[in-house]
């Protein structure tokens, strides 16, 4: 347990120093876990208002019971959020957040931060995914996920262990940064002048472009696979007519934010591998792009105190 008699946090001062030192590590965890940026910060305000209401003279670690807390809300929202994914219309992809503006998010480490990886990790049921995030993304010790949630230390290495294996047969091997930037800014190029013979030649015979809208209309409903198909489908003259782009980093890759009229569309990115690019991610959903837009300014918000009614 994080539990015993001698006394580490006392005033509420503390409790907001203590909660904001370990934020990122906190939204870094529920963010991976649930791929969904709104949804992480309600997790980390959940979890604020619980270590408010806690003793926290009995807390041995802040950022254990933090953590495990962030862990046990962010696996229950998982839960239910699949059972709601299942009426989502079209893809699902998860909301992808500003490490530009936010480099907090990936500061821990990286790993599975990607959009694509988040994506492949939604294939894991809420408990796998958490494993796989606190020990790969956050170097957690197998006895401390054990308690996190709630199992015992062999059972939590055989999740992980089977989480890898499972996730190693989805996924390639990856390219640098600077070439992932360089295959993202060749596709835009070739797609906004309808140049379909170049853009083939970028993507891998057997790439699929993936477009989250939620039934918003003119939105691919089914993922479109093939070269030759998302060579057609990404040069059509409507998508790039009057647009203005501007490079972002998006889950610690570039993306492009496309503008219509000043009111921001679409953000494009891509997974890639040495043989060319085998993801396209379109993400025209509303609501979606307003969250990344708003992630730069997340951490810069301090916690207030809970409420109380007379």
């Amino acid at each position: 347990m994080y539990l015993e008699s001698s006394p580490v946090v006392s005033d509420l001062d503390d409790a907001v120093s203590v909660f904001v030192q370990h934020r990122a590590r906190l939204f870094g965890i529920a963010y991976r876990v649930l791929g969904s940026v709104v949804e992480a910060e309600d997790v980390v305000q959940e979890v604020w208002l619980r270590w408010q209401k806690t003793d926290r003279s009995v807390v041995v670690s802040p950022v254990a019971f933090l953590s495990s807390a962030t862990t046990r809300l962010a696996i229950n929202v998982a839960q239910s959020a699949r059972v709601r994914r299942e009426t989502y219309i079209g893809p699902w992809l998860p909301e992808p957040v500003d490490t530009g503006s936010d480099p907090e998010v990936g500061a821990q480490r990286a790993e599975a931060l990607e959009l694509a990886l988040l994506l492949v990790l939604e294939r894991l049921s809420p408990a796998e995914r958490a494993a796989y995030v606190l020990r790969e993304a956050f170097d957690y010790a197998y006895p401390e996920i054990a308690e996190m949630l709630g199992l015992s230390v062999v059972n939590v290495r055989k999740i992980v262990s089977r989480a890898r294996r499972h996730l190693g047969d989805e996924q390639r091997e990856r390219v640098e940064a600077a070439e992932h930037r360089r295959l993202l800014e060749a596709f835009v190029s070739a797609a906004r002048t309808g140049d379909v013979a170049s853009l083939e030649t970028l993507l891998t015979a057997d790439a699929v472009s993936l477009s989250d809208g939620n039934g918003l209309k003119g939105c691919a409903r089914i993922p479109v696979q093939g070269r030759a198909r998302i060579a057609r489908m990404s040069t059509y003259p409507r998508l790039w007519r009057d647009t203005d782009l501007r490079l972002v980093q998006a889950n610690g890759r570039t993306g492009a934010l496309m503008h219509r009229d000043g009111s921001p569309t679409a953000i494009v990115t891509i997974a890639a591998s040495a043989a060319g690019i085998h993801q396209v991610m379109w993400m025209f959903s509303p609501s979606k792009i307003t969250a990344f837009l708003d992630s730069g300014s997340r951490c810069a918000t301090v916690p207030g105190p809970v409420p109380t009614y007379e």
